[in-house]
């Protein structure tokens, strides 16, 4: 009588527990991913044009879709995108990161912008076992962190420094000014770079940080001009960018080669606000454009349809491919459990828009589409050494033209 008692209580409790599970399927309705990032504040404007629609895009083309299939619940889950301003602040960032996960409990999390936020979010989603995937930034730092929920997607100096040195050498580049802002992004791409043009022999006459909220530009122009290098390059974020470009053709001032990190990759940003002539042979970080592959021809078609500017040519194909690897992930998996998507995203290689995508042993996508990029005739050529060049460098660069008189 009471095996049979204890059989029955059996029967009920599994029931029940089955009950539960099937509700719970049944009532996961959506894959909800967070996201703190920069909305206002200095960095808001890098948002728009590096990054943040390219999130937009693919949440809303996998809904198109019906969303992202989960075996787990046997159905597609569409997608929701959850952003918080941060508001270019790194405290305001990691605390929104951490409501997202603890009280907002999130499926996943998006990267916020920026090299130093990207640095300080990423322990903070290692320590609650979250996939991060990276987005606009990236440090060798973070290697030394090594974070097994972090994947570096972007590209930055450990690759870029090599190649803009190799295209210096191989155009004749003799002297060189590198000026860099003073945090995480410039540090490191002025550590990176000097040693590469010095390697190459070239002589490094100006090597100096500037801050992060400079006003004017002007006395770094004229002493490198006065130096009379051959390259000018700068570490720098859009703000500055704008200003080093503006200052340079107000003052007149030319050099052969002429390298900002990040700007000169956005079309609408940069080359449509000072012109297709103007910009010819600007050098920038990145890169790939329309000619990479078929799907980078795809995104650019679907980027302009929806937003009606290009993309920018540094990220936007890294991100586009790292979400489309993500995304594969979750369905081999066939559930949402960080630690198994991890586990695939970490081993596999999927196709994706710009050919195959994958991690290497230090989850640090590799397969990249191009490294240094150059403004020609409209369209931003990526002149690194190797296959995967569309364009030969433009060296000289031409001279600014000169400004309009003002009436």
């Amino acid at each position: 009588m009471e095996k049979r008692l204890f059989f029955i209580l059996i029967l009920v409790i599994s029931f029940l527990n089955l009950a539960i599970l099937n509700q719970t399927v049944l009532a996961k309705d959506k894959i909800v991913i967070g996201q703190a990032i920069a909305l206002s504040g200095p960095l808001a404007g890098g948002v728009q044009i590096a990054g943040g629609p390219i999130y937009e895009l693919w949440v809303e083309e996998v809904n198109k879709k019906g969303g992202i299939y989960v075996k787990e619940f046997g159905k597609r889950l569409p997608v929701e995108l959850k952003r918080y301003d941060d508001k270019s602040d790194i405290g305001t960032m990691t605390n929104l990161l951490e409501k997202l996960i603890l009280e907002d409990k999130v499926d996943f999390v998006f990267p916020p912008w920026g090299t130093a936020w990207l640095f300080a979010a990423a322990p903070i989603a290692n320590k609650y076992n979250y996939i991060l995937i990276g987005g606009p930034g990236g440090a060798l730092k973070l290697k030394e962190l090594n974070l097994p929920y972090f994947f570096q997607v972007l590209n930055f100096s450990e690759t870029q420094a090599p190649a803009l040195a190799e295209i210096f050498s191989e155009v004749g580049v003799k002297s060189v000014a590198m000026i860099y802002r003073g945090d995480l992004h410039g540090i490191e791409y002025g550590s990176a770079m000097v040693p590469y043009f010095k390697k190459k022999k070239m002589d490094v006459k100006i090597n100096k940080s500037f801050p992060p909220d400079i006003k004017d530009m002007s006395p770094l122009l004229k002493e490198a001009k006065a130096a009379k290098v051959d390259a000018f390059c700068a570490a720098a974020y859009p703000e500055e960018g704008m200003l080093l470009t503006s200052q340079s053709i107000e003052l007149g001032i030319n050099f052969n080669a002429f390298f900002i990190t990040v700007l000169p990759f956005s079309p609408n940003l940069y080359r449509d606000n000072f012109g297709v002539k103007v910009v010819e042979g600007v050098m920038g970080g990145g890169a790939w454009n329309a000619k990479t592959s078929p799907g980078a021809k795809e995104l650019v078609e679907k980027f302009v349809a929806r937003f009606k500017v290009e993309p920018d040519y540094w990220g936007g194909l890294y991100y586009w491919s790292s979400l489309q690897h993500f995304q594969q992930a979750i369905e081999k998996a066939g559930t949402l459990d960080q630690k198994k998507i991890r586990d695939i995203m970490a081993k596999e290689r999927f196709e994706t828009a710009l050919g195959p995508f994958w991690y290497d042993e230090n989850r640090y996508f590799v397969n990249h589409p191009g490294e240094i990029g150059q403004w020609q005739k409209g369209i931003f050529e990526v002149i690194d050494p190797g296959p995967k060049r569309t364009a030969k460098p433009l060296y000289p660069k031409p001279p600014w033209p000169k400004p309009t008189p003002k009436k």
